[in-house]
C-alpha cells in the first residue's frame, strides 16, 4: 500500500509540472488509452472449466500521458483484482505500477521512474510489456539517453525490476553506445549505404543467497553477473545484413540447476527485398542464456534479456495450436522465407497477380558433454561447470520444424482467396515437460468477399490432422463486416479426434472513432499462448466476454 500511496503522489507531482509547463509555453498535449477485458465465466464440465468464486473477471488498464517542449509524464493504472483465467495469482492486485517523467533538451534525455529499454536484439537486456502474456518486467531507476554528435547515441540506465506488485531486490545497471557510420560519410550516403555498429553491458548485482548442493556442501552465489553484446548492421539497395555476439559470466541459477557456465549467443540474420521478391535467411545458437533479475524464479517471470524465436508467428488458430517457445539453456534455430509476386497478366499470375511465400524453421538441440561432480552422490551438475559443448556439433534432437506454404490469389474483383498448406514437428516433451513428438499437417483456406461498399463477408475453413496429442481437429469461421462500425463473427473448433468438444464463439464488435467495442460468448480452449518465443498456457473457459479499447 505505501509503493501505490508513492506512486499516486508521484503522479500528482509530475502532473503539477506538466501543467506549469503548459502555462510557459503553451504546447502541452496529452494522450492515453483504456482497456479492459471482461468475463463473466461459466463452469463447463465438457472442456473443464469451472466457475471462480468471483461472478466476473477483469483485466482493466488506463494510461495517461503528457507531453510538452521539454518535460513528459506518464502513468499507468492497473486493476487486476479479479484476473482472467491463466494469468498467475501473483499478479492479483491493482495499483499505479507504472509512472515516468523525463526530460529532454537539445541532444539529451533523462527519465526517472519507471522504463522500457532494449539493446540490440535483447540478448543481454530487454524490457517490455506484453499483456496477452501477463509480462511487465520494466525497470524502476533511471536512464540517459546523450546524442553527442551526429551517428552517436549513448545510453546509461540503472534500476530494480518489477515482478508483478513488486521489484526484485537485485540491481540491473549498463550502457549501449550505437553508432551510425553512414552519419559520417557522404559516399556511403551516395551509395544508399548504411552501417551501424553497437556495444552494450549489462551488469545485475543480486545478495548471496543460501544455496546447497547437498547436505554438506553450500555453493557460493556471485553477487555480480556481467553480460555483453556486440553487433554490426550493413544494408545496401536491397540487401541487409545483422550479426550479433553476447556472452554471459557465471549465473548459477534454478533454470540452469545452479551450474557455473558462460553462456553466449550468436546470431546470423541476411535479407534481400525488391518489388515482388523478398527472401530471408536466419541462423542462431543460444547456449545458457537464461539470465534473470532473481536466480530462484521460474516461469516466465523476471527475465532480463529476451531471445527471439525463429519460427513463424501463425495467426490461423489451428495452425498456432502448437507454438514454439525458445529453449535459452541452448539450441541452434534456422529460418528460411521466400516470398514472390507472380505479376498480372502472367501464366502464373493471372488477371490480379498471385502471391506465394514460403517459410521453414528447424529448432534442434546443442550438444551437451556433461561433467562429473566428485563430492556428489546424486546425478546433480550443481557446483560444477555442468558440461561442454561444441559449437557445430548437434545434439539433444529436434525440437521444432515448421514447413508451410502460403497462396495469396485474387480470383475476381471482389473475392480473395488465401490457402495455407503446412506440416510440422512440435517436441511437447521439450517444450512443454511431457508429451512426445507430435507431428501434423494443417490445411488452411481463407476467402474474402465484398458484397458492396458497406457489406463483405469472409469465412476460413481449417483442419489440423495428426496420430498424436489431441489427434484431429476441425474448425470453421464465418464473418461478416458492416461498414464502417459493425462485425458479426460465429466461429468453432471441434476436437473430432478424441474429445468430440466444439469450442464455438459469437462476437459482435462495434468500432466508431477511437472506440472500440466487443462483445461475445463462448468456448476458449486450454492452450499455451506465445509471443517472440515467450508462451503462457492459458486454461479452458466458457462464459460471456466484453472488450472495450479507447486511445485519444
Amino acid at each position: 500500500m505505501m509503493r501505490k500511496t508513492v506512486c499516486l503522489l508521484a503522479l500528482f507531482c509530475l502532473s503539477a509540472s506538466a501543467w506549469a509547463q503548459e502555462e510557459e509555453h503553451r504546447k502541452l498535449t496529452l494522450s492515453g488509452s483504456i482497456q479492459s477485458d471482461v468475463l463473466i465465466p461459466e463452469t463447463d464440465d465438457a472442456i473443464g472449466a469451472k466457475k471462480p468464486d468471483e461472478w466476473a473477471l477483469t483485466n482493466t488498464y488506463a494510461e495517461l500521458n503528457m507531453n510538452s517542449e521539454y518535460v513528459d509524464a506518464g502513468a499507468r493504472f492497473e486493476f487486476l483484482k479479479h484476473p482472467l483465467p491463466g494469468y498467475e495469482k501473483d499478479m492479483k492486485g491493482w495499483g499505479v505500477p507504472y509512472v515516468f517523467v523525463k526530460g529532454h533538451y537539445k541532444n539529451v534525455e533523462v527519465t526517472a521512474g519507471n522504463f522500457y529499454e532494449q539493446f540490440g536484439s535483447g540478448f543481454i537486456l530487454r524490457t517490455y510489456e506484453e499483456r496477452s502474456l501477463g509480462i511487465d518486467n520494466s525497470l524502476l531507476g533511471g536512464r540517459v539517453v546523450y546524442k553527442p554528435f551526429k551517428g552517436v547515441t549513448l545510453k546509461a540506465l540503472t534500476g530494480e525490476q518489477r515482478r508483478y506488485w513488486a521489484h526484485n531486490d537485485s540491481w540491473i545497471s549498463g550502457g549501449d553506445v550505437e553508432l551510425n557510420l553512414d552519419a559520417w560519410s557522404k559516399s556511403l550516403q551516395e551509395h544508399g549505404t548504411f552501417i551501424s555498429l553497437g556495444a552494450s553491458f549489462v551488469n545485475k548485482h543480486e545478495k548471496e543467497d543460501e544455496i546447497f548442493a547437498d547436505a554438506y556442501h553450500r555453493l557460493k552465489m556471485p553477487e555480480n553477473v556481467n553480460a555483453f553484446d556486440v553487433r554490426a548492421r550493413f544494408q545496401q539497395g536491397n540487401v541487409s545484413v545483422l550479426a550479433e555476439y553476447a556472452q554471459k559470466s557465471q549465473d548459477p541459477s534454478f533454470d540452469n540447476g545452479y551450474i557455473y557456465r558462460k553462456g553466449n549467443v550468436a546470431m546470423l540474420s541476411a535479407s534481400y527485398s525488391k518489388r515482388g521478391m523478398s527472401v530471408l535467411l536466419q541462423a542462431k545458437r543460444s547456449d545458457n542464456m537464461a539470465f534473470r533479475s532473481e536466480r530462484g524464479m521460474v516461469g516466465t517471470s523476471s527475465f532480463i534479456n529476451n531471445l527471439p524465436a525463429f519460427t513463424m508467428e501463425h495467426t490461423y488458430s489451428l495452425a498456432a495450436t502448437y507454438p514454439y517457445a525458445t529453449q535459452p539453456l541452448g539450441e541452434w534455430a534456422y529460418q528460411a522465407e521466400f516470398g514472390y509476386n507472380f505479376k498480372r497478366k502472367t501464366f502464373l499470375g493471372g488477371k490480379y497477380g498471385t502471391n506465394v511465400k514460403l517459410n521453414y524453421s528447424y529448432v534442434h538441440g546443442i550438444d551437451k558433454n556433461v561433467q562429473s561432480v566428485p563430492f556428489l552422490t546424486n546425478s546433480s551438475q550443481m557446483g560444477s561447470k555442468g558440461y561442454g559443448s561444441a559449437f557445430w556439433k548437434w545434439g539433444g534432437g529436434m525440437y521444432y520444424q515448421d514447413m508451410n506454404i502460403q497462396i495469396e490469389k485474387r480470383l475476381t474483383k471482389d473475392f480473395k482467396l488465401n490457402l495455407m498448406l503446412m506440416n510440422q514437428f512440435y517436441n511437447m516433451t521439450v517444450v512443454e515437460g511431457e508429451g512426445g513428438m507430435v507431428h501434423s499437417n494443417i490445411y488452411v483456406a481463407d476467402g474474402k468477399y465484398r458484397i458492396n461498399n458497406k457489406f463483405t463477408v469472409r469465412g476460413e475453413l481449417q483442419y489440423l490432422a495428426t496420430g498424436e496429442d489431441d489427434s484431429d481437429w476441425a474448425a470453421g469461421l464465418l464473418e461478416l463486416s458492416f461498414a464502417p462500425h459493425w462485425m458479426f463473427t460465429v466461429s468453432d473448433e471441434w476436437n473430432c479426434g478424441v474429445t468430440d468438444v466444439h469450442y464455438y464463439q459469437v462476437l459482435l464488435t462495434f468500432t466508431g472513432g477511437s472506440h472500440r467495442i466487443q462483445a461475445g460468448y463462448g468456448r476458449t480452449n486450454d492452450g499455451y499462448n506465445c509471443s517472440g518465443g515467450v508462451c503462457r498456457y492459458v486454461p479452458s473457459s466458457r462464459g460471456f466476454t466484453l472488450s472495450y479499447n479507447y486511445n485519444f
